[in-house]
């Protein structure tokens, strides 16, 4: 039998000095996953990853000192970034897909204009670009995403659109999916990782490398899937950057949060999938 999101073991590759955990397993162009804020190689919601192995070879991995991954949670986006590349390196992948979800959507980001050559096509899930965006995180996020634990409500609110019953019943199904493999200890849960996570905010918002601006003139094609009422990353925040970014596809989920991948799991593969297909480089 194949292996899959529940069944695949965790590895671990060597790099500098550290071991950094990974997961691989599918068929096809590979494409690394860059988790969010508390991710961790188990909080994955499996169906998702499971219906992208279909057509790619999933990497997922866990940053530094986070999870089950050795090391420190580096302050600055560009050693973070640095950890996918050296994933792939490691792995010998020359060129790959780079996705991110959140904060990993930052990573993707990241690693996608630090190096180009590298990466194919780009997926940013429930994120929003470098610079100065209009629309801060809500005052709620910051309420539920710092509590030690989530209950059922809180991943609602974080995740999901609780105004919509449709939402909070995908909610339900899919933390019952990740709930079959969840190690809750190795969920980051202490303030001093909190702030490395929010270490690199003034470096987001100055952008001194240009990114937002690069947006102009880059290669590579990147999809954006947003939820309507995303509240730690507002969707109204990629508006300004649509019409000067000509590689950048956005796609919208009506009635969906922060985990819009997570609602819809089969309708997000499958524009990431006909958009892999369509663009590759």
């Amino acid at each position: 039998m194949e292996n899959n999101a529940l069944t695949t073991e965790t590895q671990y590759a060597t790099i500098d000095n550290k071991k950094i955990a990974y997961r691989k397993f599918g068929n096809g162009t590979p494409i690394i996953l860059a988790n969010r804020f508390r991710g961790t190689l188990d909080t994955w919601d499996p169906l998702f990853l499971d219906l992208l192995a279909e057509t790619n070879t999933v990497i997922t991995f866990d940053y530094s000192g986070i999870g089950y991954s050795e090391g420190e949670l580096p302050l600055d986006l560009h050693l973070v970034a640095a950890e996918v590349v050296k994933i792939a390196d490691y792995l010998k992948i020359d060129k790959f897909n780079v996705g991110g979800w959140s904060y990993g959507g930052l990573i993707a980001q990241y690693t996608t204009f630090l190096y180009p050559k590298r990466v194919l096509n780009t997926i940013v899930i429930g994120s929003n670009p470098m610079g100065k965006n209009e629309t801060p995180l809500s005052p709620l996020f910051l309420e539920k995403a710092l509590k030690p634990d989530y209950d059922l409500e809180d991943i609602i609110t974080l995740f999901f659109e609780p105004k919509s019953e449709k939402s909070r019943i995908a909610a339900q199904v899919s933390s019952e999916r990740i709930a079959k493999r969840i190690d809750q200890s190795k969920v980051p849960a202490t303030p001093e990782l909190f702030q490395r996570y929010f270490a690199p905010t003034n470096q987001l918002a100055e952008d001194k490398d240009n990114f937002r601006a690069a947006y102009k003139t880059l290669q590579t094609p990147v999809l954006v899937i947003s939820g309507d009422n995303d509240i730690s990353f507002a969707v109204e925040n990629w508006f300004p950057l649509l019409q000067n970014a000509p590689t950048l596809q956005h796609i919208i989920f009506p009635n969906t949060g922060h985990a819009p991948h997570y609602q819809y799991p089969e309708l997000a593969t499958s524009y990431i999938k006909i958009f892999i297909k369509n663009t590759i480089n």
